[in-house]
């Protein structure tokens, strides 16, 4: 049934995209031509990892506030790094590291000192986003060498970029964790029922600070992508991405409650926004109407999952019988 409830779920999605695509067509023609189709997917890469990664964190009932911050962490290192000749592959492996590390620390932040998940990460994210200004000092980091723009977001087959195949293989692997291994299971176990989780022999512990910290690898890879897109770092990177990455999750039927997702969700969620996006800047709107727009759609997929929990519960609710 909750493969059945997840494939209606994504049918949906994926009818709302066309629908969508098909009316800003007939607004404006130029929406579906290939260059604007192509950015679209584009877009939807950086989005898309960030969106997989608090994925994981949301199914355990938790969330990560701090994921636009550790991407401004890890786009500010690895662009200085590469800058100061670093290898691309070498700056690549770091800044994997940064971001584990950084999702580890909200991870312990959270099972060890037994903060709220929100009030840990609020914090974080403050405290990773001044690092970045110290690093800088507040300045961008410029001329990233044309390897490493290549290597993270280079064209490979005509005019798709590097950046979307590295979201399919992002995603795959995240799609085999949750689906294939016993580390998948218990988060959604986590995520459901925690304390009987914990009860039945589970390290929930452990596996939560595992969640945040591959969190922190798709903020890391997003943010090496936008570095190699745009040449240029700077520390104010990734501002409101954890507010998008949080809209992607919940349109792909993310439970914000915990103990409900998928990956394949979570990716259409982050098209649908993208998809958004673009059509609001070609059908002649100001690009501020993104945020109304973004905050709109978290409202609306909370809601709906509010309904769905109400349907679910009349369902399952059993008349009394009286003697």
């Amino acid at each position: 049934m909750k493969v059945r409830l997840d494939t209606y779920r994504e049918l949906g999605i994926s009818i709302a995209l066309v629908v969508m695509i098909g009316v800003f067509a007939f607004i404006n023609p130029v929406y579906i031509r290939t260059n604007n189709l192509i950015d679209i997917v584009q877009q939807s890469t950086v989005n898309g990892m960030l969106a997989i990664g608090i994925t994981f964190t949301i199914i355990t009932g938790g969330i990560d506030l701090s994921v636009g911050s550790t991407f401004a962490v890890v786009i500010v290192s690895v662009g200085m790094l590469v800058t100061n000749g670093v290898p691309p592959l070498v700056g690549v492996a770091i800044g994997i590291i940064i971001g584990l590390t950084l999702g580890i620390v909200n991870g312990l932040l959270i099972t060890k000192m037994k903060l709220q998940p929100f009030i840990a990460t609020l914090g974080m994210m403050s405290v990773y986003r001044g690092v970045a200004y110290v690093m800088t000092g507040g300045w961008p980091v410029v001329r990233i060498p044309r390897e490493f723009r290549d290597l993270t977001d280079g064209r490979v087959i005509g005019e798709i970029p590097v950046s979307v195949f590295s979201l399919i293989a992002f995603a795959i692997i995240a799609h085999v964790l949750l689906n294939r291994t016993r580390f998948g299971a218990y988060l959604y176990a986590i995520g459901g029922n925690e304390q009987a989780t914990r009860l039945s022999g589970v390290n929930v512990d452990r596996t939560k600070v595992f969640a945040y910290g591959f969190c922190g690898i798709g903020a890391a890879l997003a943010g090496m992508v936008l570095l190699g897109r745009l040449g240029s770092g700077e520390p104010t990177a990734g501002i409101t991405y954890e507010l998008l990455a949080i809209a992607a999750a919940a349109v792909g039927g993310t439970s914000l409650a915990g103990g409900k997702g998928t990956i394949t969700g979570t990716l259409l969620g982050a098209l649908l926004l993208s998809a958004l996006r673009v059509g609001l800047i070609v059908a002649g709107m100001d690009s501020f109407w993104q945020f109304i727009a973004t905050g709109l759609v978290i409202v609306v997929a909370a809601y709906f999952e509010v309904i769905q929990q109400r349907l679910r519960f009349q369902r399952n609710k059993k008349p009394v019988v009286t003697p």
